[in-house]
């Protein structure tokens, strides 16, 4: 009989460290949440390589987290679920206001600046002739693509335009391109991604002015010395050729470490939060 509690006792001690180990290893993982202007393979594809490699740097298992639509990753982070993020410029404020999210590193090779976009065929020669037509966006809070567009049309040419929301930056250029909408909003970056033959059936009619681009940020539930690390482990990957090639297909070409007050803040004073769409 007593033996046969020393065992069961033993079982049980086995049992609870499992559960405490797998508890510390769920703990330890990070999440990591990507914006999503690209269907969820695509983003799998390019961001699988720099997440392991980051796991490499970091010794701790780093999850990616793809969502169906822009508007659902919104909801996520404005509730402060991932631990990283890799967002627009302008879901850098909203995160930095709601959960403290900070900016890790931010491509310094190119800016960010948004295009619309008419068929190459199309009589359309300036924005002011889109007053009153159909234009598609990825969701009302893609920076450059939907939100800073969307507010220059109003507040600058005063243009009344029904927007057409279609989850990602390659829908919307494919509204445009089929004839089902007048034209389209995106980023040049996404534009030069998509098939040669659909690139020569577009035209861009408009582009914004230029803002620094998308960041990798960090919840600040994370320890300072664990984002210094991870702001480290993203600027060593840019050190070979390899890596370079991983980061170049994901928009942070030369990356460099990023700044909240320098970099994002002063996208504060644009006045877009009446253009901003929060999720319910």
């Amino acid at each position: 009989m007593k033996s046969c509690i020393t065992r069961l006792a033993a079982i049980v001690v086995a049992i609870t460290f499992g559960l405490s180990a797998r508890a510390a290893v769920a703990e330890a993982e990070l999440s990591f949440a990507i914006v999503p202007q690209f269907p969820a393979l695509d983003i799998h594809r390019t961001w699988s390589p720099i997440a392991k490699a980051l796991e490499g740097s970091l010794g701790q298992p780093v999850q990616l987290k793809m969502y169906q639509s822009i508007p659902e990753f919104e909801k996520d982070f404005l509730a402060g679920g991932p631990d990283l993020l890799y967002l627009n410029p302008y879901h850098m404020v909203l995160a930095q206001r709601a959960r403290g999210y900070l900016p890790l590193v931010r491509d310094s090779a190119e800016q960010l600046s948004g295009i619309l976009v008419v068929q190459a065929a199309s009589k359309i020669t300036t924005v002011n002739e889109l007053q009153g037509l159909q234009i598609a966006f990825p969701a009302p809070n893609a920076f450059g693509a939907s939100l800073l567009l969307r507010a220059l049309l109003a507040d600058q040419h005063r243009l009344g335009i029904t927007p057409k929301y279609v989850q990602t930056h390659s829908n919307a250029y494919r509204y445009v391109a089929r004839g089902e909408v007048a034209a389209a909003g995106g980023i040049r970056a996404t534009l030069e991604r998509e098939p040669e033959d659909l690139r020569n059936r577009l035209r861009i009619l408009y582009e914004t002015p230029s803002f620094p681009s998308h960041p990798v940020a960090a919840h600040p539930r994370l320890k300072p010395e664990l984002r210094e690390k991870i702001t480290r482990a993203l600027l060593k990957i840019a050190e070979t050729a390899e890596g370079r090639q991983w980061l170049a297909t994901v928009e942070l070409t030369a990356p460099v470490a990023a700044d909240y007050r320098r970099d994002y803040a002063p996208l504060e004073k644009l006045n877009l939060d009446r253009h901003v769409v929060i999720p319910k």
